[in-house]
């Protein structure tokens, strides 16, 4: 026998079916086995040579043998009558060295896959220096993922579905981060690639955070994370906590950067971020009036452009025209200059326009350009429209265009200035691939609209930057409710997106690391392409859809009473998916766990500042 596995836990069962693929074997007196555990046999082929099976565990059971009624457990425990206690366990086999799929033979011996043997199990001798850590398994052992099923090289993106506040998916995904980021499998892949791909330093991550402000601390160390460590070792039987078991450091997220929303206020008044629980450290992101119309981000105003081909149409052509009329400045401001705008025929003039010193109006908020596109539509040629931007659509169909515009207006106004000078224009532009490795952008404090505008905005940005630069560096975007931005049934800018990241994003060096807490109502295209599938807790009826077909039945099961903390994790490299835990955040996830004392005490503390 091969490896460096334990000493015998059991033998094939005879009395069950054996085949390549599943078995049971009888556990042996005094061992144990539990659910998720490794296992390795060997059997013999006729000409002697050595066929080993590796497998995981997916189902145990006790029963009494030598009787025959339900009711005859009171007597065999009160000694009446005679019995012995079965204990066996089935197993799915994951991999076969070499691969002849013969069955193993009844009787053959049952040890714990530990050392080599487990790298065979789990694959992770076909990984090499792509193997990083991502949990660890029921026995202590780390579980290794290929990164190069990540980073797009053989497969990419992540997927993540549970319930929401219960299978900590956010969590999760931030400590594969973490663990890529840390762990040293970026600079390793990167030395073997010879150059072509970039290390560590050229990983870049985004996150979205829709959920609070839990993502604004994830510089700061958690006050927690060590007493937290200590009961699951505690329970667990661990001699160390979880992050040395894997092989990382446990610190909160370095080089990091902060993005939020501005405070709505009056044009030209202070610019300052829209959160509550911390300020300092925090951007403001603005998107200037003139690059709103430059970049055509028209089309990300609307979330349902796809459901009529008239309102797509006048998106497209409106987007257009704003691209020209921006294309046409002349100066280097981030408003808009326009000439054929005759105010006195508006219906309701928009408050505060300012009138150029040789004619013309300049626009200077997302209000005074919808009243300029409402003119253009509506107003203009005595209520018919200019020609030109009407291209002969029905007034009902501009109007409904008009209106939608009008609905969002209050929503995308403080986000949308003309009125900031160059200098404030670069200062408050959101830049997400040459600043900092990981940016956090908030948008909990945005309405549903303002979000998808967001949203949309950034994930087109990184995306035309990867097609111009190239798949060097390597991109990570966080993105958790899926299900809102791309649903399965309706269509819209943001999702097609998302659609081409996950389809053609691993090769451009876009890795999508997207939750939700159904898949069911996901489109399929964007959960299918993730090479790397992850169930926290699910509701059970959702466990049943075809989505989670991936999961063998008694996972599915399982995975509705599986506890925070706990992942089920499918790879390629492995067949059966693989019941995982990870550590306690070592950052901070909400303002009361900032670790302001350096994990040292009260007291010390103020000794050394008496000092």
């Amino acid at each position: 026998m091969t490896g460096t596995s334990d000493a015998r836990i059991g033998m094939v069962l005879g009395t069950e079916d054996v085949t390549p693929t599943v078995f049971w074997f009888a556990v042996s007196a005094g061992a144990s086995v539990q659910l998720d555990d490794l296992i390795v046999v060997e059997t013999l082929k006729p000409d002697g040579r050595p066929v080993r099976f590796y497998g995981l565990v997916d189902s145990v059971r006790k029963r009494h043998e030598g009787v025959t009624f339900e009711t005859d457990v009171e007597d065999v425990v009160a000694g009446i009558l005679p019995a012995s206690v079965s204990y066996a366990a089935r197993v799915l086999v994951t991999r076969v060295d070499p691969e002849n799929f013969i069955p193993p033979q009844p009787g053959d011996t049952v040890r714990h896959a530990r050392g080599d043997d487990l790298k065979m199990a789990l694959s992770a001798d076909k990984m090499g220096q792509a193997s990083f850590p991502g949990g660890l398994l029921a026995d202590g052992q780390p579980l290794p993922l290929n990164f190069r099923f990540v980073n797009g090289e053989s497969g990419g993106h992540i997927n993540i579905s549970g319930i929401s506040g219960v299978a900590t998916k956010t969590s999760y995904a931030l400590f594969l981060l973490h663990s890529i980021f840390r762990s040293g499998v970026m600079d390793r892949v990167a030395q073997e690639s010879g150059g072509r791909m970039a290390g560590s330093a050229g990983g870049r991550a985004i996150i979205f955070n829709v959920k609070g402000e839990d993502l604004l601390f994830l510089d700061q160390p958690n006050r927690k994370v060590a007493d937290k460590e200590a009961e699951a070792g505690a329970s667990k039987g661990f001699a160390s906590d979880r992050y040395a078991m894997l092989g990382l450091p446990m610190t909160p997220f370095r080089d990091t950067q902060f993005l939020a929303p501005p405070r709505a206020g009056a044009t030209g008044s202070a610019i300052v971020p829209h959160t509550d629980q911390r300020s300092e450290g925090i951007t403001p992101f603005i998107f200037t009036l003139r690059e709103f119309c430059a970049n055509r981000l028209l089309q990300y105003v609307f979330s349902d452009a796809g459901s009529s081909l008239n309102l797509g149409f006048v998106i497209g052509n409106i987007e257009e025209k704003l691209f020209r009329l921006a294309g046409a400045q002349t100066d280097k401001g981030t408003g808009l200059k326009v000439d054929d705008w005759q105010v006195e025929l508006s219906e309701v003039p928009p408050e505060d326009l300012e009138f150029g010193d040789l004619g013309g109006i300049n626009l200077r908020t997302f209000d005074q350009l919808i009243s300029y596109i409402e003119f253009k539509l509506l107003e203009d040629r005595d209520g018919e429209g200019d020609p030109k931007w009407v291209l002969k659509q029905a007034p009902g169909t501009l109007r409904a265009f008009t209106r939608r515009l009008r609905g969002v207006q209050k929503h995308l106004t403080p986000l949308i200035r003309g009125d900031l000078t160059e200098a404030e224009a670069t200062r408050y532009r959101p830049n997400l691939l040459s600043g900092a490795q990981l940016s956090v952008v908030d948008i909990h404090n945005l309405s549903g609209p303002a979000q998808m505008f967001v949203v949309g905005v950034l994930l087109r940005q990184v995306f035309d930057h990867k097609e111009k630069y190239g798949r060097q560096d390597t991109v990570f975007v966080v993105l958790d409710e899926l299900n809102k931005y791309a649903p399965r049934d309706d269509g819209s800018p943001i999702k097609d997106i998302l659609l081409e990241i996950a389809e053609r994003g691993r090769s451009l060096g876009i890795i999508l690391i997207g939750a939700q807490q159904t898949a069911s109502e996901v489109e399929r295209r964007i959960v299918s392409n993730a090479a790397i599938r992850v169930v926290g807790r699910l509701d059970l009826a959702e466990a049943e859809r075809p989505e989670y077909r991936f999961l063998p039945q008694s996972f599915r099961a399982r995975a509705g009473i599986l506890q925070p903390g706990t992942m089920l994790v499918s790879q390629p490299d492995v067949p059966n998916p693989v019941l995982v835990n990870y550590p306690f955040p070592a950052w901070a996830t909400r303002g009361d766990e900032v670790d302001d004392l350096g994990r040292r005490d009260v007291v010390e503390v103020g000794e050394d500042w008496l000092h």
